[in-house]
């Protein structure tokens, strides 16, 4: 679908230069002397480079539909993560590269959400919290209490991430898997 320069959005994903982009910055400029233009600052989905680019308001640009579709997570093989197609049942392979950080969080039987263009995985959404053990939880310092102070702790994947002093190995806690932060105590 074709829209003018001056429609584009962050969160707009565009086909420019024979590939994709992903639009996260806009801002509209009215230079004293010329026309009006859009300086868009987009990420590239297929490698993540970045581009500054000036779109006029009669530039037109083709924005392109992402299909989302929802995928469960199956088994970790060597470098590869194992999904299947919650629909079909196709099963879809994929470099661990591709999630990256993030793999650690991936558990057997967990839905995601693929993004596709034209039957490619482009990205992923992992859902935005999970449950975890404590494997390892650093004693508390006395003394410390005055301030909000926060210990490191290792969790049952190998991340760390800092928790509130009271909770302690063993326990499980909620994470967000985006900002891979402490939420609360698992009930």
């Amino acid at each position: 679908m074709k829209i003018n320069g001056n429609e584009i959005k962050p969160g707009n994903v565009l086909q420019h230069q024979d590939t994709l982009w992903a639009v996260v910055k806009v801002q509209h400029v009215k230079p004293g002397k010329g026309g009006a233009f859009a300086q868009v600052e987009m990420k590239n989905l297929i490698d993540g480079r970045k581009l500054n680019e000036r779109f006029r308001s009669e530039d037109k640009v083709e924005r392109v539909r992402l299909e989302q579709k929802d995928f469960q997570c199956l088994y970790a093989q060597d470098d590869m993560l194992v999904f299947m197609d919650s629909d079909t049942y196709e099963q879809i392979e994929l470099q661990n590269d591709f999630v990256g950080d993030r793999a650690a969080f991936l558990q057997d039987g967990m839905t995601v959400t693929l993004e596709m263009h034209e039957g490619k995985p482009i990205g992923i959404t992992l859902p935005q919290f999970v449950t975890l053990s404590i494997v390892e939880a650093d004693a508390v310092v006395k003394g410390q209490t005055q301030s909000s102070s926060y210990k490191p702790a290792t969790l049952e994947n190998g991340m760390r991430v800092l928790v509130p002093p009271f909770i302690k190995s063993g326990e499980k806690i909620v994470v967000d898997t985006n900002e891979v932060t402490y939420v609360k105590r698992a009930e």
